[in-house]
């Protein structure tokens, strides 16, 4: 299909789909797992096609803006976007930490039904980037699980939570 390097991360969850597809896409449960160790602030969540999600994840005195901007929304399903920095106005821009970080990510997520667990499957592939762009995500790639485990390890904790309260979705 192509040459560019794709991050890829599968993890099953103990918790039904529609569990799961909500602790990805209503607000306040994201902000609760998506930049573990961090204050993420949800700005604006819009779930459809051209809809944008703006996130803000505070630390050590500063923030990290990212603009997501939905390309594909399949409930229960899939969820594709492309995922920029962004400057405080949430245009994109290049990295600021991280000069030739790719300046869009298509990120594709999708939920696979397994009776009372859930298998997602993220992948992350550089957009229009530069040669020097695709190098240094292919570079940083071993790097990315840490991150993602540890929100996906926040994640269990919340969706057990849901699930002793009894929400399904």
């Amino acid at each position: 299909m192509s040459d560019l390097p794709e991050y890829v991360l599968d993890r099953v969850f103990n918790a039904p789909r529609p569990l799961v597809w909500k602790a990805w896409t209503q607000p306040d449960l994201l902000a609760r797992w998506y930049g573990p160790n961090v204050e993420t602030v949800i700005h604006k969540f819009e779930l459809k096609p051209g809809g944008v999600w703006l996130n803000e994840m505070k630390m050590s005195g500063m923030s990290d803006l990212s603009r997501m901007e939905f390309t594909e929304v399949v409930p229960e399903e899939k969820l594709v976007w492309h995922h920029s920095s962004t400057d405080a106005n949430w245009d994109v821009i290049s990295n600021p930490r991280m000069h030739d970080w790719p300046r869009v990510l298509l990120t594709t997520v999708t939920f696979d039904d397994r009776g009372d667990t859930t298998a997602v499957r993220l992948v992350w592939t550089p957009f229009n980037a530069s040669s020097a762009e695709i190098d240094c995500f292919a570079q940083m790639m071993e790097g990315f699980g840490g991150g993602w485990e540890s929100g996906y390890a926040i994640m269990d904790d919340l969706l057990a939570e849901l699930q002793a309260q009894g929400s399904s979705g």
